[in-house]
């Protein structure tokens, strides 16, 4: 059964950094893109960066590019994310995920619909 959980998440002032983790299970991780998305309250689901599984190619959002770092580790089946210069507008639950289809994280960011497997999220709140 795939199975992917995310942890890292927390309270962190402005300006400071946190790295996400998500530990990935039941599937081949070497083969498929991982990808981190956020969701704030009243707001849709963002994807904010993805790894593609071939070759390591990263995309990032505009909002969060020079910021933000998503690497994976095979050895132990996880991709993180790490953030700094974290501001308030970062505060979101963020989810990651991961999809069969070759297609995903191919040349740029995927949406969120075309995934099919998502972790359950972990908490970043950005607060001074």
């Amino acid at each position: 059964q795939v199975r992917l959980v995310e942890s890292g998440g927390g309270l962190v002032q402005p300006g400071g950094s946190l790295r996400l983790s998500c530990r990935a299970s039941g599937f081949g991780f070497d083969y498929f893109p991982l990808a981190w998305f956020r969701q704030a309250p009243g707001k849709e689901r963002e994807a904010v960066s993805c790894i593609r599984n071939n070759n390591g190619a990263t995309y990032y959002a505009d909002s969060v590019k020079g910021r933000f770092t998503i690497s994976r580790d095979r050895a132990t089946n996880t991709v993180y994310l790490e953030m700094n210069n974290l501001r308030p507008e970062d505060t979101s639950v963020y989810y990651c995920a991961t999809d069969f289809e070759p297609r995903t994280c191919s040349g740029g960011l995927t949406s969120a619909s075309a995934y099919d497997y998502w972790g359950r999220g972990t908490q970043v709140t950005v607060s001074s």
